[in-house]
């Protein structure tokens, strides 16, 4: 993993001239939304206000996605351990949620953009789970950018569920053990219809994966940003993209008669 320039120090000349070719996105890119508190407190404004701003941030970096012809974006809203937060800033992120979902689903619809929730839905309230589910529903036939909520999402969770789902195949005798393999589990994932990422961007300066797409993301390139996501723009994105654009991916093979 690679820590990445100070986009303070370089962003005004991200996009083409720091090297950013559009024609050369990543096909799917997954982007750990971090820092929203911090932005809050070193404004000494409370931490939901840090969450506000990043919602506006994030109808932003859709709307670049779509420019860029990005494929895929994944984006880790609420992971399962959040809910250890306080109560009143859980209820505040629901609160977000349902308001996004309301006011935003129809324009993501009419941007052709189809919205995919990754996570777990049994223990959310009714009225959330009827709301994700009609924005996957409106939008299920949509061709453009897929949008990927990961939201309510725990990485290591999700493969315990996957590895469960094969054992109930195998108690049934549906497969053989012999039969268990990569491709096998990637299905059994939340992400099975989705291609893994290839870049992995986090805000925020911290540099760890907080259990975020474990599986999915052996292979991809990590970008970390020192900004804080609600400071996160256009410019910075390109950067992350630039840097992506300079990296040799291997794949755990040889290049260049070296190997990794």
């Amino acid at each position: 993993m690679t820590a990445s320039p100070d986009p303070t120090n370089v962003a005004s000349n991200a996009g083409n001239s720091v090297g950013f070719d559009s024609s050369g996105t990543p096909r799917h890119v997954a982007i750990i939304m971090d820092g929203n508190g911090r932005w809050a407190k070193g404004r000494g404004l409370p931490r939901t206000e840090g969450h506000r701003r990043g919602v506006d941030v994030v109808r932003k970096t859709v709307k670049r996605a779509i420019k860029l012809k990005i494929d895929y974006l994944t984006l880790f809203s609420f992971s399962s351990e959040n809910w250890r937060r306080p109560p009143d800033e859980v209820s505040y992120l629901m609160s977000l949620l349902k308001l996004f979902i309301r006011r935003d689903l129809a324009d993501l619809h009419a941007s052709n953009v189809r919205v995919r929730i990754i996570g777990g839905r049994d223990n959310l309230p009714a009225d959330i789970r009827a709301l994700l589910q009609d924005a996957e529903a409106l939008t299920n036939r949509n061709s453009g950018l897929t949008l990927v909520v990961a939201f309510n999402y725990g990485s290591r969770q999700e493969i315990v569920e996957a590895v469960k789902l094969i054992a109930i195949d195998i108690a049934n005798g549906v497969i053989q053990p012999a039969a268990i393999d990569e491709a096998l589990i990637s299905s059994r994932l939340f992400t099975a219809s989705f291609p893994d990422p290839d870049l992995v961007i986090r805000t925020s300066g911290e540099q760890r994966l907080s259990n975020f797409l474990l599986w999915q993301s052996a292979y991809s390139e990590f970008v970390f940003l020192p900004t804080l996501w609600p400071d996160f723009d256009d410019q910075v994105f390109d950067l992350a993209l630039a840097q992506f654009q300079t990296r040799e991916r291997r794949f755990g093979g040889i290049v260049s008669g070296a190997s990794l």
